[in-house]
């Protein structure tokens, strides 16, 4: 009996699973020698690890999942929570920086064979508590929030920002704010800023906070008083508002600010356009340095200054402890900085005179 022709577009029947005995069958190994090759163990050569791996990528061969999860007594799930924006679980991915960190973090993640599962903020536990994950990473926890309690009241192990710092099975990576926001201001001050202001977010992070205290900080040891707005809600339109308030708004018998630190995340052409509607013009009268991933910075006119958090090292570090914790069981709380880096540009230069 002939085989019935398929129809355009239907799926190929599937065909016997592929044993790692058939790759080592087909490349003219051992199965000790394939297995070592795809799990980058062993003393092999890199022929024979590229011959293996060739082999098995031509022969369609997957790892039995289960199998390897019953050796190694762990299901290589990581969960990833963003705690700031609790309100509004999914939207952190509009966000350049969050979209950079998540990013690198499933990344880097994916690289050592764990795989990244994003869980919505807030209380959590009707959505893990059925997961069997090894280890949650919850970027930025505002004040308050109980998932860091809940997941290590469960023994998972947390990956988180220094306000996890001391506790027994919580690991942190982070910035230091007070230092990012004195660099930025002590640039601004460079280049002549005297009445600096500064747009914030109204955040408990441990991030906001710093930034916070950094500020206030350094007013008071150049006996400056202190210009605060606070963007009410995460987002282009709430920020936008709190540029155009402290510009317009603070400080009408010295003319307002000279320079503006905007912490809040934005736009940074929008944040410039804000400014244009104020009557201010960057950086004749006004200059500017802006929290922001956002790529749009350099491409403005003029070209924004930002003081990037660089999450895609922040993730990398924090994969590495994660992974040091998971995979060779070091267990003692452990923390690690990552320094920021200001990227200066036209919008904080002060123009020479002519």
């Amino acid at each position: 009996m002939t085989e019935a022709p398929r129809r355009a577009g239907q799926p190929p029947e599937a065909g016997p699973r592929v044993r790692l005995v058939d790759v080592a069958r087909e490349a003219g190994l051992s199965k000790t020698t394939v297995s070592a090759a795809l799990n980058g163990t062993g003393r092999l050569s890199p022929a024979v690890r590229q011959k293996a791996r060739e082999t098995a990528r031509a022969m369609g061969y997957r790892p039995n999942a289960t199998a390897r999860q019953l050796r190694a007594g762990r299901a290589r799930l990581i969960g990833y929570v963003v705690g700031e924006l609790a309100h509004a679980p999914w939207t952190f991915l509009e966000s350049p920086y969050f979209a950079r960190l998540t990013g690198a973090t499933a990344a880097t993640a994916l690289e050592r064979g764990y795989a990244v599962v994003l869980l919505p903020a807030g209380s959590l536990q009707d959505e893990w508590a059925e997961l069997p994950l090894d280890a949650v990473v919850v970027a930025d926890p505002v004040a308050g929030d109980r998932i860091v309690d809940e997941l290590l009241a469960a023994r998972i192990p947390v990956f988180s920002d220094r306000s996890v710092e001391g506790r027994p099975g919580a690991h942190w990576v982070d910035v230091d704010p007070r230092a990012a926001a004195r660099e930025s201001l002590d640039h601004l001050w460079r280049e002549g800023a005297r009445r600096p202001a500064m747009v914030l977010p109204d955040s408990t992070t441990v991030f906001h906070a710093g930034v916070l205290a950094g500020y206030r900080d350094w007013c008071a040891a150049h006996g400056l008083p202190e210009r605060i707005t606070l963007a009410a809600e995460p987002g282009n339109g709430p920020v936008v508002a709190a540029v155009e308030a402290a510009l317009g708004g603070t400080g009408a018998t010295d003319g307002g600010p000279d320079a503006l630190f905007v912490v809040a995340e934005a736009s940074p052409p929008l944040v410039l356009e804000a400014a244009r509607r104020r009557g201010r013009r960057v950086p004749d009268d006004l200059l500017l340095v802006c929290v922001s991933e956002d790529s749009t910075a350099e491409h403005t006119r003029p070209a924004v200054t930002t003081l990037s958090l660089r999450p895609q090292d922040v993730a990398r570090a924090g994969t590495e402890l994660l992974m040091s914790v998971l995979e060779f069981g070091e267990s003692a709380p452990a923390g690690r900085l990552v320094p920021t880096r200001l990227e200066v540009r036209e919008s904080s230069r002060r123009p020479l005179p002519g």
